[in-house]
C-alpha cells in the first residue's frame, strides 16, 4: 500500500532502532543496501536515501511517506504534509539547530554586524540566502558538501551549519551568532497520498506506533503491593503520568499499586518505596505508550 523512504547517514541508525522498537523492523541485505523491506501489510516498498533529497521525492510523488528533518523541508521548500515531529536525533532526543557561527575572536555580535561581501559556507544555501535577505546582509554564499566547520577562517568568514550539542563548534573555535531554525525529525507524506483515506489510515497507524515508542523511552512501569495502613505514605512519594492505579487485593487489607515513572531516579525511588511500606516491587520495561 505505502511506499516509504527512510534517511541514510547520521539519522540512519537511530531511525532503524526506532522502527525495530515499533515492531516495524527494516530488513536489508547489508547496511549499505538502499533497498529494504518491512514485514507489514501496510508497507510494500522501502528505500533508504539521503535526507536532503527526501522532501523533494515526497513532493513529486515518488514515495508516499518518509522521514526527514524540518531543516531539509525548509531548505527545499517542499510542499509535503507533516504527520508530526518524531523527537529523536543522531545523539539525543533534543532537536538540532541550524545556526550561523563565526570565529570566536571575530568582532561581529549580531548578523547585522556582518560586513558586505562576507563569505559564508553552508549545506543550506537556499535557507541561508533567505535569512540574509531578510536581514539585509549582502554576502557570498558558498555551498558546502561536508566538513563545513573546517573552512573557517581560511576559506570563508562564517558558516551556517547543523549543531546538536555545540561540541564540534567549540572544538573548532567557533561561536554561535544566531539560530536560523530549530529542527526535529518529522514523519511527512506526499499530499495526494495523504488525501487517500486508506493510505492516510495506514500512515496514522505507523505514526501511532512510532510515537508510542518515543513516548515510552526513559520510562518504566513500577508495580508493588502495600498494606492498607501504609498506602498513603506510598502514594505520597509515587510519581505517575496521571495518577497511580490502586487495586484492593483479596482480603481487603492490602493494595496493589502500579504507575509509569521516569527511569531516571528509580534507583532512589525503589528504596524509598520500600521504606514507606511497599513490598513485592517490580520494575518492568515499557516498549510503547499509546494515548
Amino acid at each position: 500500500m505505502l511506499s516509504l523512504v527512510l534517511p541514510k547517514g547520521s539519522l540512519e541508525k537511530a531511525t532503524m532502532q526506532l522502527f525495530d522498537a515499533a515492531d516495524l523492523t527494516v530488513q536489508r541485505a547489508s547496511d549499505r543496501d538502499y533497498r529494504a523491506s518491512i514485514d507489514d501489510p501496510r508497507i510494500d516498498r522501502v528505500r533508504v536515501l539521503r535526507p536532503q533529497e527526501i522532501p523533494t521525492y515526497l513532493e513529486q510523488g515518488l514515495f508516499d511517506l518518509g522521514i526527514t528533518g524540518r531543516d531539509w523541508i525548509t531548505e527545499t521548500d517542499a510542499d509535503v504534509v507533516s504527520l508530526g515531529e518524531l523527537k529523536y536525533s543522531k545523539a539525543t532526543s533534543n532537536p538540532v539547530r541550524v545556526i550561523m557561527a563565526v570565529p570566536d575572536g571575530a568582532p561581529w555580535r549580531t548578523v547585522a554586524d556582518l560586513p558586505e561581501g562576507v563569505r559564508i559556507s553552508t549545506e543550506f544555501p537556499a535557507m541561508t540566502k533567505r535569512y540574509l535577505d531578510k536581514h539585509g546582509v549582502k554576502a557570498t554564499v558558498v555551498p558546502s558538501y561536508g566538513a563545513t566547520e573546517a573552512k573557517v577562517p581560511d576559506i570563508v568568514d562564517a558558516i551556517v551549519d547543523l549543531t546538536e550539542t555545540g561540541s564540534s563548534l567549540r572544538k573548532n573555535g567557533l561561536r554561535i551568532l544566531d539560530t536560523l531554525l530549530t529542527s526535529y525529525t518529522e514523519l511527512v507524506a506526499n499530499r495526494e497520498a495523504y488525501e487517500d483515506a486508506e493510505k492516510r489510515a495506514a500512515m496514522e497507524d505507523i505514526s501511532l506506533l512510532l510515537q508510542g515508542v518515543i513516548r515510552a523511552r526513559g520510562k518504566v512501569l513500577l508495580k508493588l503491593n502495600v498494606a492498607h495502613g501504609d498506602l498513603q505514605k506510598v502514594l505520597d512519594i509515587m510519581p505517575a503520568m496521571a495518577s497511580p492505579t490502586v487495586t484492593s487485593l483479596a482480603g481487603g487489607e492490602s493494595n496493589a499499586v502500579e504507575s509509569v515513572v521516569a527511569k531516571r531516579g528509580v534507583n532512589t525511588l525503589i528504596p524509598a518505596l520500600k521504606a514507606a511500606g511497599a513490598h513485592d516491587i517490580l520494575e518492568i520495561p515499557i516498549a510503547k505508550i499509546v494515548d
